[in-house]
């Protein structure tokens, strides 16, 4: 028994010893194991190529530098998701909006529209005979004239050869009545009246030269002839028009089309007179579209009492939108919203708390006044990018994320990839090279040659709105002057020579190629992209002023376009006075 009892004491001995000794250093293990269990988890990522995520180290499938510990996960973004930062919200000026329903029936609908002639109320006063024009009495463009008035003095050999068939058939007419009033019925047919073919065949004397008499009362809008001229039988005189009413004609969108119509109540200002409105209703839509600017014509008739409205004259419509089935519909700013395409997408801010935001594509409906309603993709209660848009989505190419021109994302942009090459303003992430957050500091300096440049760009720009294919040649070619004086030493912080290299090679093709075509179709074309990356250089190193991106989505092929503009005010380089209005401000850099 003692044995076994020495035996049990040695055990129990041993046994607590061993968990003493080797206790500790189980825990540790497993401490271990777990530690070795999270740094397996790690994943490595490219500094220049977000989208890049691996489980271990390496090189870059893309540009071969060396992968870097992937940030971790615990900010809770979707794979789609971004965020900016307070400083950049700031500096971009963006701001947002809750989404909610608005009752659209009291919004009024804007139309920019011309004075135009009734062309139901003009006529044109032709000479019923052939001759010559022996004197005219309508001395200019302008003229009113009153029915019954004397226009013109004509002679006529067929008239004065009818006159003296008339005598000699008035003479015959017991014996050959018939003759006599087919003789009687020609000179009625040349508009002679009754009171002339009798005093002609009372007084048996031939008239050598006929008046004509205006058939109608108007203001003489265009002379078709001169004093002197030998003329036709049914050639035109004159064109007059009666501009007791006038049409205003205005240009609607295809997507607004639906409403408007016939008998709407419409109220016109014109800036001849900035204080009054005119009413008017709406006549006539035409049923044809116009393919080359998308639209159709809204007629208006407006009594023009003492001649208020002269033809040419450009008027606004105000016009209350037809009533909708749907009282209620969802809304938006146009600002909201950015174009590629078919494409139409607005960046949503999906945590109220923070300055976290995502790509959404929507459905628009019918744009009202400088709003559009939303059919598809957007609830009431949503947050969404209203002012900013355009640097919003920068940030969001920048990071490889979905965005109007990166419909999968996946795909980190660099300073001058994208579609506009749009800067790095707003991003969250930091390349060895540039802090992405802010502006670039450069030299006043430098900024003053930039400012030089696009004082160029902006006449180049008003050339094309002026639709002068010469002075834009001419513009570019200064531009590309002033381009070549700025001084790239200036620039010596944060690599910002790095990013002027890459964006004024581009600048400079762009230019060059404006300045060696004429036609207007090709400058456009290659403005387009002078544009896109003048506007990133702009927001990289600013140019001490206030600066618009407008856009017109119907540029390009209905691709859309942008350009820059020192004012608000829309004027399109990219159509002229086609659709010289077309286009809204997407973005300003302060």
């Amino acid at each position: 028994m003692k044995k076994y009892i020495i035996y049990i004491g040695i055990l129990a001995v041993g046994l607590l010893l061993g968990w003493i000794l080797f206790g500790n250093s189980s825990n540790k293990e497993t401490e271990h194991n777990h530690t070795e269990t999270i740094e397996t988890n790690q994943m490595w990522t490219c500094s220049m190529h977000p989208q890049i995520m691996q489980p271990e180290p390496g090189d870059c499938p893309i540009c071969g530098m060396d992968l870097i510990p992937a940030e971790s996960g615990s900010d809770g973004l979707l794979v789609d998701q971004f965020k900016l930062t307070e400083n950049a919200m700031a500096l971009a000026n963006i701001q947002t909006s809750i989404v909610g329903k608005g009752n659209v029936d009291g919004n009024t609908i804007k139309l920019s529209g011309k004075i135009a002639e009734n062309e139901e109320a003009n006529a044109v006063q032709v000479s019923y005979f052939s001759g010559r024009i022996e004197r005219l009495n309508v001395g200019f463009t302008g003229e009113e004239v009153r029915k019954g008035q004397l226009l013109a003095t004509i002679y006529s050999p067929e008239l004065y050869a009818a006159q003296q068939e008339l005598i000699t058939a008035a003479s015959l007419k017991e014996s050959q009545p018939a003759l006599y009033k087919a003789v009687r019925n020609k000179l009625k047919l040349w508009k002679l009246s009754d009171n002339q073919i009798n005093q002609i065949e009372e007084t048996k004397k031939v008239k050598e030269n006929f008046p004509v008499y205006a058939t109608v009362s108007g203001t003489v809008t265009e002379k078709l002839v001169e004093q002197g001229d030998y003329i036709k039988q049914g050639q035109p005189l004159l064109k007059i028009a009666n501009l007791n009413t006038v049409w205003a004609n205005f240009d609607v969108y295809e997507n607004q089309i639906n409403l408007f119509k016939k008998g709407q109540e419409v109220l016109v200002t014109t800036n001849a007179y900035a204080n009054k409105e005119f009413k008017g209703k709406v006549d006539f839509i035409d049923p044809i579209l116009d393919t080359k600017t998308r639209t159709v014509t809204l007629r208006v008739i407006l009594i023009n009492k003492n001649d208020v409205f002269k033809p040419g004259m450009f008027v606004t419509a105000n016009i209350e939108r037809v009533t909708s089935s749907n009282n209620e519909v969802i809304t938006i700013p146009a600002s909201a919203v950015l174009w590629t395409g078919e494409r139409s997408i607005v960046y949503l801010k999906t945590n109220p708390g923070q300055t976290i935001f995502e790509m959404r594509e929507v459905v628009l409906g019918n744009q009202i006044g400088n709003e559009y309603e939303v059919l598809e993709g957007l609830f009431v209660g949503n947050e969404i990018v209203t002012n900013g848009t355009f640097t919003v989505d920068a940030a969001a190419q920048l990071q490889g994320k979905k965005s109007m021109m990166n419909k999968e994302g996946g795909k980190a942009m660099t300073g001058h990839e994208g579609h506009l090459g749009v800067d790095n303003i707003g991003s969250e992430k930091e390349s060895d090279h540039t802090n992405m957050n802010e502006r670039l500091t450069v030299s006043e300096k430098f900024q003053e040659q930039l400012k030089v440049v696009y004082n160029d760009y902006i006449n180049l720009k008003d050339a094309l709105v002026k639709e002068d294919s010469k002075k834009t040649s001419v513009n570019a070619t200064s531009f590309l002057n002033n381009l070549s004086k700025v001084d790239m030493k200036l620039l010596s912080e944060n690599n910002a020579h790095i990013h002027w290299m890459s964006l004024v090679k581009e600048i400079q093709s762009s230019a060059t190629s404006i300045s060696k075509t004429s036609d207007i179709k090709e400058q456009r074309d290659h403005f387009k992209h002078l544009s896109s990356h003048l506007v990133n250089a702009v927001q990289l190193f600013g140019v001490k002023e206030k600066v618009y991106v407008e856009y017109c989505p119907m540029a390009d092929n209905n691709n859309g376009a942008y350009w820059l503009s020192k004012e608000e005010k829309v004027l399109n380089p990219y159509f002229g006075k086609a659709m010289l209005n077309c286009g809204s401000v997407k973005e300003v850099i302060e």
